[in-house]
């Protein structure tokens, strides 16, 4: 495998931890594991206005998401709610392995950067910022600057040319097969990392991963070891 220069990395459930969001669901809904249904709904829906050449920012889409999930459940909703989860997806914390993986990548030289989903937050520190590990990227990107969700193709090659590299250049680090998918689609390499409940996707005919590891910890060492 060429060792790549520059490692994309997504956020959400890769970086930062979205069970910390299981309070609200618990609360709400008797049940954290709607958790995961919310979240499911969540990144369908983001595919799917992508797809039907339609936007509107992630933040919105996934207070929207639980206003829908509410009427499912008969659970009502409330501005307080939407406030709530608001707050609550900027304020997610770093997984313990993250800060390690992550000084070992960029000591060893490494370009780090990340390409999210989420927003920008022009009111303050975002999500990444908020958990500590701002620091370690060179840049912070969004989606929202093509106005497309990952996996659009856009959204990767917008890496590219704002990093003025090449796709091969390029390692997309995700929790979820279908980042992977996207940027392998347009020639990056990809590192699966296999958080819980995200394990690889095993079709023949698919791509896989170029590398599939537990966490960041065994990333740099896979990538720095190889």
């Amino acid at each position: 495998m060429p060792t790549p220069s520059v490692l994309v990395f997504d956020v959400n459930e890769t970086l930062v931890d979205i069970e910390s969001l299981a309070p609200i669901f618990g609360e709400k809904f008797g049940d954290e594991r709607v958790l995961r249904e919310w979240f499911s709904q969540l990144v369908m829906y983001s595919m799917t206005v992508t797809l039907a050449g339609n936007y509107v920012d992630f933040s919105t889409l996934a207070q929207g998401v639980l206003r829908m999930i509410g009427d499912i459940y008969d659970v009502a909703i409330t501005d307080a709610d939407l406030r709530r989860l608001k707050t609550a997806l900027l304020t997610m914390p770093a997984y313990p392995d993250a800060a390690d993986g992550l000084a070992t990548l960029r000591d060893n030289g490494f370009r780090l950067v990340t390409l999210t989903n989420s927003p920008p937050n022009p009111n303050g520190p975002t999500a990444l910022q908020n958990s500590g590990l701002g620091d370690f990227f060179e840049l912070q990107l969004s989606v929202d600057a093509r106005r497309a969700f990952k996996p659009a193709p856009a959204v990767y090659r917008y890496v590219c040319e704002t990093l003025g590299v090449a796709p091969a250049d390029c390692m997309m680090v995700a929790a979820h097969v279908w980042d992977t998918l996207g940027a392998q689609h347009v020639g990056y390499s990809s590192a699966l990392i296999t958080r819980p409940g995200n394990p690889p996707l095993p079709v023949d005919g698919l791509p896989q991963p170029t590398l599939v590891v537990s966490d960041l910890r065994e990333l740099a060492e896979r990538l720095v070891g190889g």
